[in-house]
C-alpha cells in the first residue's frame, strides 16, 4: 500500500514540474493538426479517386 501512494505523490510532484503550453500554444497546436488532417484528407481523396479512375478505365464492368 506504501508503493501506491508514494507512487501518486511522486506523479503528482512530476506534474508540477511540468510546463504546461497556454491557451495561445494550444489553439496554434490545434490549428495545425486540423489543417494538417484536412490537407491528408484531400491528398487520399485525390489518389482514391485516380486509383479509381484507372481501376475502371482498366477493368471491363
Amino acid at each position: 500500500m506504501n508503493g501506491i501512494v508514494r507512487y501518486f505523490q511522486e506523479s503528482r510532484q512530476e506534474l508540477s514540474r511540468v510546463t504546461w503550453p497556454n491557451r495561445q500554444q494550444v489553439l496554434e497546436g490545434t490549428q495545425v493538426v486540423l489543417f494538417f488532417i484536412i490537407a491528408m484528407s484531400l491528398l487520399i481523396f485525390i489518389y482514391d479517386s485516380a486509383f479509381a479512375f484507372l481501376i475502371r478505365s482498366v477493368v471491363p464492368r
